[in-house]
């Protein structure tokens, strides 16, 4: 069985790396690193990049800055189809703004959280993605209702899709049974991996994609992951998993973006510090973070 394949028709499947943001030491961005982590990324066999999502630390960029990274994940990638923008925002207005901004850079797909300021309804949330998939550039939804505290549940993205609204999910609860019900109610809809952490039941129950997070420090490893568990090749996915998924797990801890920036610093790509709040590990997740990332490192999973 062939992995599903990223291609201008279908930009949102395949691994899709949620980029880090490189800062230099003023904790300015160092846009030339930047470029570099993105076209090393695909030069290592990533199909594309997600620039401002959560792991790009979007939310303490300026408007000028959030717009430039975009900018520069186009250029260097050489084809907009490879760039996923995020383009989550408080307000639908906003949001619409960024997917105009997107395709006039010439992103092939954006990536949208529902309302997250507060509990929004199901009928806020469809006028939500409503008014964003007006501007014409193909949305996937993000369900992710640890953090936004609103579930897009299967029911409701059977809805968005039968509408016209979104053309995948990154699904990002945890709870694999989703991937079925997903099927089953949207038959249509592409799924997502949200998490990395369950990637391979994901891959097995029918994604076609991965945003992914770990792939910023060990992409060719993780490449390889992903197109063994598409393939249903589990001789190869299951070992790699085992290998890998005592850094996978760190996506969906708070520390995610500092535990995979420390990766990157181990493996010799651009990691750095984050913006604040954001702080340093803890000396204990720290040294777990360097362990486990020393080891798939001596195992030769760069």
């Amino acid at each position: 069985m062939s992995a599903p394949l990223h291609t201008p028709d279908h930009p949102w499947r395949g691994v899709m790396v949620a980029t880090t943001l490189p800062l230099k030491d003023d904790l300015s961005i160092d846009h030339d690193a930047y470029a570099e982590h993105v076209r090393s990324l695909l030069d290592a066999g990533c199909d594309g990049v997600v620039p401002n999502g959560s792991l790009g630390e979007y939310q303490t960029l300026t408007d000028d800055e959030r717009a430039r990274v975009v900018r520069t994940a186009v250029e260097a990638a050489g084809d907009g189809s490879r760039v996923m923008a995020g383009i989550s925002a408080y307000g639908s207005a906003e949001a619409a703004r960024w997917a105009e901004q997107a395709a006039d850079a010439g992103a092939g797909s954006a990536l949208l959280l529902p309302p997250n300021a507060y509990r929004a309804d199901d009928a806020e949330v469809r006028a939500h993605y409503a008014r964003v998939a007006s501007v014409g550039l193909p949305v996937v939804a993000y369900n992710n209702p640890h953090d936004t505290r609103v579930d897009l549940t299967p029911r409701l993205l059977a809805e968005l899709h039968a509408r016209q609204h979104i053309v995948a999910v990154k699904e990002f609860s945890g709870d694999v049974r989703r991937a079925y019900e997903i099927a089953e109610s949207a038959p249509g809809l592409d799924l997502l991996v949200g998490a990395d952490d369950v990637l391979l039941e994901l891959a097995l129950a029918g994604a076609v994609g991965w945003i992914a997070g770990y792939p910023n420090a060990l992409p060719r490893s993780c490449v390889a992951l992903y197109r063994a568990a598409v393939a249903r090749d589990l001789d190869t996915a299951l070992p790699l998993y085992r290998a890998l998924h005592p850094l996978l797990r760190w996506d969906t801890r708070h520390v995610f973006v500092q535990a995979i920036k420390a990766s990157m610093d181990l493996a010799g790509r651009p990691g750095g510090p984050c913006r604040p709040p954001r702080s340093a590990l803890d000396p204990e997740a720290g040294a777990a973070v360097r362990a486990a990332t020393e080891k798939a490192l001596a195992d030769g999973l760069a």
